[in-house]
Parts: structure tokens; C-alpha cells; sequence
């Protein structure tokens, strides 16, 4: 029977051929698009660091750097200082990238390196996914009537016990930076692990199968050839982490305890940028407007800061890694 079908090949019979006139235009049109939404993004960015800085720029004439390096947020005598906000902003959230992120990771390894099932693996991972989707605010009012009470003992009695150590130099009455260190790493865990598992995910099967020839053990295997392999990955990861840490506002306002003092301790209430901002500008005058605008620059200076300082540094990781 003779075959009808047509000959789509060109006459030469190679398989390939130039574009045609419409793909050729998708294309272009589609990296026109893509430099357009990059230039977009700049753009914004620039934006809002003009419209921050234009409301703030009264303020940073008239309070200078002494704004960094003072304590003082007093609105009857117009003193306004943030050194306390910067501290217990770095502070938690270093606390929280050492906890959470140290826990993201372990997570990430217990899912992806054959400790369970892949039914059952899929359970726990969408467990840890649900974390991402609780309100902030939630964390807050679980952190208050549910956390605090039950590591209060606890706190206490480290206090009792070895209050020479700074960290452990006041006891916990209520808020203060170890509840809020506690609930900032689990908010953080989600994206650590999340990420930290397409990283170990994307590490080729036969760079596993080489360590297992070589006779290595399982845990060997993570921790000289799996780890390493996916260091840029885990990196990137924790800094995401890390600039989610920065910009928390609600759950650390209702349990961060919003002192300003500059402290070692763990027990102690503290405040950072992000809670100062959600705390006091609902009702602030208009004596306050413009140092709330100068902290408010001074965070996304920070924030922008940690990303690009991160940046260069997975990028330097993973040629090291890939020599």
C-alpha cells in the first residue's frame, strides 16, 4: 500500500533547517521580554530606594551616623537612635541561620538520602512545606501561650545556674530573644530545606555510586562527597533563609519584647528594624516619620547587603566547587 504521508524533510534529506520567519520573531520577541522584565526589576528597586530615601533624607541630615550608634527612640525629646533595632536584627537572625539552618539541612539530607520510603518521604516533605503557609502572626500567638511558658523553667534554671555566662545573665519574665529565635528558625526552615533538597536532588546518581565504590559508608558519603558536591546550592539556600530572618515583622513584634538596649542575653527582650517599623509606625507622629524612614532604608540597605555579599560568595563557592 502506498504511503500518503507527507515528506516533511528538506529535499536534501538533513533533518535540520533554518528557522522559520515566526520562530525566528517568538524568539526575539521572548528575549525582548525577558531584558524588559530585568530592566523593570532594576528599575523598581531604584524606585523604592528614591522614595525611602527622599522621605528619609531630613532625618539623615539631621541625625547623621549618630543615628546608627545610639539607643535612644524618644519621641518627646526627639532622640532617635537604632543601634539597638541593628543589633537585634543581625543577632536573631544569626541565631535563627545557625538553628534553623543547621535543622533545614538535616531535613533535607533525611529526605533525600534514602532514610525513608519515597511515599512516605513525600509525607514529611509536604509537612515541612505546610510551615511555609502558617501566618505570621499565628507563630506569634503560638510563640506567647505555648512556647514561652514551656521553655520559661528551662531558662530559668540556666539562669540560676550559670548566670556568669553572658548569654545566660537574665532570666525569662516573658518575650525576649530566645522565644523569638526559636519561631524565626522554624519560619526559616521551610526554605533552608526546600532548597537545600533540589541541591542535593540536581548531585548526578554515578558521583554516589563512585563514593560507595570506593567503600565508603553512608554517612561518609554525605559528609565528604554529597555536602560538599551541593555546597553552592546549601548556600544559596541559607542565605534566602537569611534575608527571610531580616525582614520578619509580626512574629518577632509580639515576641521579641521590644527593648532597646544592646545585650549578649539570650533571656533578655530585645528589638529589631523590621518590629520597630510594624510597632511604631501605626501611630507615629509627625516627628517620627522620618527616622522611621531613615530605619527603614537602613534595613533594606542591610538586607541588600546580605544578597549581594551571599551572592558573590555561592558564585565563588561553586567554581571552587566545579575545579
Amino acid at each position: 500500500m502506498a504511503d500518503n504521508t507527507k515528506n516533511t524533510l528538506p529535499e536534501d534529506g538533513s533533518v535540520s533547517r533554518p528557522p522559520t520567519a515566526f520562530e525566528y520573531g517568538y524568539d526575539k520577541s521572548f528575549r525582548i521580554l525577558t531584558l524588559a522584565a530585568g530592566v523593570l526589576t532594576i528599575l523598581l528597586l531604584v524606585y523604592i530606594f528614591w522614595k525611602l530615601g527622599a522621605q528619609a533624607a531630613p532625618a539623615m541630615r539631621e541625625y547623621g551616623l549618630g543615628f546608627l550608634t545610639t539607643v535612644v527612640w524618644n519621641p518627646n525629646t526627639n532622640e532617635y537612635g537604632i543601634l539597638a533595632e541593628i543589633w537585634g536584627t543581625l543577632y536573631s537572625s544569626l541565631l535563627a541561620l545557625l538553628f534553623g539552618g543547621v535543622l533545614g539541612i538535616a531535613v533535607a539530607i533525611f529526605l533525600t538520602q534514602g532514610f525513608l520510603n519515597a511515599r512516605l518521604a513525600w509525607v514529611f516533605r509536604l509537612i515541612v512545606e505546610m510551615l511555609a503557609a502558617i501566618p505570621s502572626v499565628v507563630y506569634g500567638l503560638w510563640g506567647i501561650y505555648v512556647l514561652i511558658p514551656a521553655i520559661r523553667p528551662v531558662a530559668n534554671w540556666l539562669h540560676d545556674t550559670l548566670s556568669f555566662i553572658p548569654f545566660f545573665s537574665t532570666k525569662l519574665a516573658g518575650p525576649g530573644m530566645f522565644p523569638a529565635m526559636i519561631v524565626l528558625s522554624i519560619m526559616i526552615l521551610p526554605t533552608v530545606a526546600a532548597i537545600s533538597q533540589d541541591a542535593f536532588k540536581a548531585i548526578p546518581m554515578k558521583i554516589q555510586e563512585a563514593a560507595y565504590g570506593m567503600g565508603t559508608t553512608k554517612w561518609e558519603a554525605i559528609r565528604k562527597v554529597i555536602i560538599p558536591t551541593a555546597s553552592g546550592g546549601i548556600f544559596a539556600s541559607l542565605v534566602l533563609g537569611f534575608g527571610r530572618a531580616l525582614g520578619e515583622t509580626m512574629a518577632l513584634a509580639m515576641l521579641i519584647g521590644n527593648a532597646q538596649h544592646v545585650t549578649l542575653s539570650l533571656f533578655s527582650p530585645a528589638t529589631t528594624l523590621a518590629s520597630l517599623l510594624a510597632s511604631t509606625f501605626p501611630e507615629a507622629g509627625a516627628n517620627q516619620i522620618g527616622p522611621l524612614m531613615y530605619a527603614a532604608v537602613v534595613l533594606l540597605v542591610i538586607t541588600m547587603a546580605v544578597n549581594i555579599i551571599g551572592t558573590i560568595i555561592m558564585n565563588y563557592t561553586s567554581r571552587q566547587t566545579v575545579t
